[in-house]
C-alpha cells in the first residue's frame, strides 16, 4: 500500500534565470554547494557568467576577481530569500580558497563573504558547522619546507553556514503539528548532528566526463541527508540551486522530503539519472534501515551500561525505547518506487510496520559503506 508521495523536479539552466519559476515563499529548506570563488576549477563557469572576472584575473588583480565572483552569487542569494518561507533555512557548504596570483599568495574567505550577504538580506546566522573533510595527504603545510616563516598551513576542513529566515518556524495545524513529531530524530542522532563539528569522508567522483568531473566536488550524502533532518519536515520542499550530481535529490528522496534542483551543465542531468536509477529503492532503503539498527545498537549498549538511568519512553510506531517523550512520534517510511517523470523524478512510500521493525537483522552498517555517491 503507498502510504505517500513526493516529488522531484530538476531544472537545466543558470540558477538565477531558473529560480525565478519559483514561486515567493514555497522552499521551506536550502541545501546546497555553489562553485568556490578562487578555486581554479570553477574559473571558467564564473567568468561565463560575468566576463570582467577574466580582466581582472589577467592584470592580477585577485581581490577584484574575488568580488565579483561573490557579486554573481549574491544573485542567487537573493533569489534564495525571495522563494524561502518565514522560518525556513539555508544551509550552505563553502570552503574557503587559497590562491597565487602575480607571485602573491592569498587567502580568500568565501564563508564570511557569504555571510556578509546574508546578513544583508535579512537572515540570522545561527552556528555554524565547521566540515573537517578527512585526507590523506601527508603534509600538513605548503611553502618553503621545513624553513621557517615561508611556510603556510593546509585548509583541511570546510563550512556549512546555517541561515534562518526570521524567527522560529510556527506550526499551526494539528497536521503540520503531527508531522514534524513523525519527523523527529533521535536523542542520540541529535547529540550527533548538532555537534558544531563534523568528520565526514568526502566522496568519489563517478563521472566519465572528464570535463564535468573537472567541475564537479560533490559532497557525500550523509551531509544533506542530515541537514534536511536537521531543519526541515516530511512533505517539506528542499532547493538546491546547484545540484551537480543530484546529492541533494538522493537526500530529500530517503528523507520523503520533496526537491527542487537546478543544474547549469545539462550533461550533470544523465549523471543524476543514474544516480537515483543506481541508488533507489534498495540502496536508499537499507540507508533508512540503518538509522532503526543504529538505534537499536544504541539501546543495546546502554541497557549494558549500569551507570545510566533506565529509558522511560516507548515509540509504538517502531516498538523500540526512546529517551524522550519527543521521539514517540517518529515513524520510518520506506521507499516503494522511484519512477522517472517529465520533471523529474516521483518517489512511493510504504510505512513499515513494528514487526517488520523486529524482524530486521541487529548489525552496524557504517554510512560510507551504504552511500558512496
Amino acid at each position: 500500500m503507498i502510504f505517500s508521495t513526493t516529488k522531484h523536479e530538476i531544472l537545466v539552466g543558470a540558477a538565477d534565470k531558473r529560480l525565478e519559476s519559483i514561486d515567493d515563499h514555497t522552499v521551506n529548506l536550502v541545501v546546497t554547494s555553489p562553485p568556490y570563488p578562487m578555486i581554479e576549477m570553477w574559473d571558467e563557469i564564473m567568468a561565463n557568467q560575468n566576463p570582467t572576472i577574466v580582466n581582472a584575473q589577467a592584470v592580477g588583480n585577485g581581490s577584484l576577481s574575488f568580488e565579483l565572483m561573490h557579486r554573481e552569487l549574491d544573485k542567487i542569494w537573493a533569489q534564495v530569500e525571495r522563494v524561502l518561507a518565514p522560518g525556513g533555512f539555508a544551509c550552505i557548504n563553502i570552503g574557503d580558497a587559497t590562491r597565487t596570483i602575480n607571485e602573491h599568495f592569498s587567502l580568500y574567505n568565501n564563508h564570511s563573504r557569504i555571510v556578509s550577504t546574508f546578513v544583508k538580506l535579512g537572515f540570522t546566522n545561527m552556528p555554524n558547522i565547521i566540515w573537517r573533510k578527512q585526507t590523506n595527504a601527508p603534509n600538513k603545510f605548503m611553502g618553503s619546507g621545513m624553513l621557517p616563516a615561508g611556510a603556510y598551513v593546509t585548509l583541511e576542513h570546510e563550512w556549512i553556514l546555517i541561515f534562518r529566515k526570521g524567527g522560529k518556524r510556527v506550526f499551526k495545524t494539528e497536521e503540520e503539528k503531527a508531522l514534524r513529531r513523525e519527523s523527529a530524530f533521535f536523542w542520540e542522532e541529535r547529540n550527533i548532528w548538532f555537534s558544531d563539528l563534523w568528520d565526514l569522508k568526502g566522496t568519489k567522483q563517478k563521472i566519465e566526463n572528464q570535463e564535468s568531473r573537472n567541475r564537479s566536488a560533490a559532497y557525500p550524502f550523509e551531509l544533506p541527508y542530515r541537514l534536511i533532518n536537521m531543519y526541515s519536515v516530511k512533505g517539506d520542499i528542499v532547493l538546491d540551486p546547484f545540484l551537480g550530481t543530484g546529492t541533494t535529490t538522493l537526500a530529500a528522496i530517503t528523507s520523503e522530503r520533496n526537491s527542487i534542483g537546478i543544474e547549469i551543465d545539462s550533461s550533470f542531468v544523465q549523471i543524476v539519472d543514474e544516480n537515483v536509477n543506481n541508488a533507489a529503492p534498495a540502496q536508499l532503503n537499507r540507508y533508512i534501515q540503518n538509522r532503526v539498527e543504529q538505534h537499536k545498537i544504541f539501546l543495546h549498549n546502554r541497557s549494558n551500561d549500569a551507570k545510566k538511568n533506565e529509558i522511560k519512553h516507548f515509540n509504538p510506531h517502531l516498538n523500540l525505547p526512546v529517551m524522550t517523550s519527543q521521539e514517540t512520534g517518529i515513524k520510518v517510511s520506506y521507499l516503494r518506487d522511484v519512477k522517472k517523470t517529465k520533471e523529474g523524478f516521483e518517489a512511493s512510500y510504504t510505512e513499515t510496520s513494528k514487526n517488520e521493525h523486529l524482524s530486521f537483522k541487529r548489525r552496524s552498517i557504517s554510512n560510507q559503506e551504504l552511500i558512496n555517491f
